[in-house]
């Protein structure tokens, strides 16, 4: 039997739209706006941090930013690709400290809990002067 392709229901689960768009508006309010009340209003109640060098909860978030903030008050991040399933949001991320520098390419997860942030990973590497293919880190 020949036909028309049928059409298939490609809509986004709306919780895993809406925990992106949390997860772009933290991006945006802690490092490129540098908004800390914005920026805590997507925290959940606890918040655990799984980098070594942050320590839990929001007040030690809002001292890293505050310490990027002062280090590096051009720092500014692109996100380039963002991932959901379930209550996980993964975004890869190009992060640039200083106007002309090359960056850091960024991997966070991210747990949330009824539309808020609770819980962070990441893995953060330098991009290279040259590298040894021709692929580019995003």
């Amino acid at each position: 039997m020949t036909g028309a392709p049928q059409a298939h229901d490609t809509s986004a689960d709306p919780k895993l739209e809406s925990n992106k768009r949390t997860v772009l508006a933290f991006y945006e309010a802690a490092f490129n706006a540098k908004d800390f009340a914005a920026t805590a209003a997507l925290i959940g109640d606890r918040y655990v941090q799984h980098n070594p060098e942050i320590a839990d909860g929001l007040d030690g978030l809002l001292a890293r930013l505050t310490h990027l903030k002062e280090a590096f008050p051009a720092l500014h991040v692109e996100v380039k690709r963002l991932v959901a399933e379930g209550d996980y949001v993964s975004a890869q991320v190009h992060g640039v400290r200083e106007s002309g520098q090359r960056g850091l390419a960024i991997m966070d997860i991210f747990r949330l809990e009824d539309g808020k942030l609770v819980e962070h990973w990441d893995v953060i590497q330098p991009i290279p002067e040259e590298a040894v293919n021709q692929n580019g880190m995003f």
